[in-house]
């Protein structure tokens, strides 16, 4: 369990983030065209997570657009912005702001939010998930984590991506 905080009050997450060096947990997370995808899907590829509680929520929204802007530069990757959202709303919400470069994946039928150690489980946010980064390289070892220790704060990208850019070095 970690111990992050919302609003400058406490909340704890069911777990701790995937270790850096071990294998990825494979996860089954449902798309905008209501299909289940897995580690597989991107097989090959590096995978960057940015995990938001909601993509209704300003900051989540931000790292969305951020993570997209510049996911467009990024060599053998790709981004995926994981919430609990419906897949319709995500759907909408990268449509309407014209985000091509990042995928949208939601943990509403799946254990990845536990599997993963992002589930929140106390507070107003309680089966929501953490803001968190984790990045998978092209052999679904985690390479990179960043759980972000005030909700309500963006991630830090530069050191996000440099952690993805110093692995393909």
């Amino acid at each position: 369990m970690a111990t992050i905080t919302f609003q400058g009050k406490p909340i704890n997450t069911v777990g701790e983030l995937p270790v850096v060096g071990s294998k990825a947990p494979d996860f089954k997370l449902t798309n905008r065209k209501m299909q289940d995808v897995g580690l597989a899907e991107f097989a090959g590829k590096c995978k960057v997570m940015n995990i938001v509680p909601s993509l209704d929520t300003p900051t989540c929204a931000t790292s969305t657009r951020k993570f997209n802007e510049k996911a467009a530069h990024l060599h053998n990757a790709v981004v995926l912005t994981i919430s609990a959202d419906l897949p319709f709303a995500q759907a909408r919400f990268c449509e309407i702001e014209g985000l091509k470069h990042v995928i949208a994946l939601s943990s509403f039928r799946s254990s990845f939010a536990h599997d993963y150690g992002v589930q929140l489980l106390d507070s107003i946010l309680a089966g929501l998930t953490a803001r968190a980064i984790i990045i998978i390289d092209e052999f679904d070892n985690v390479i990179y984590t960043q759980l972000v220790n005030e909700i309500a704060d963006e991630p830090d990208y530069q050191d996000a991506l440099a952690a993805l850019s110093s692995h393909h070095d």
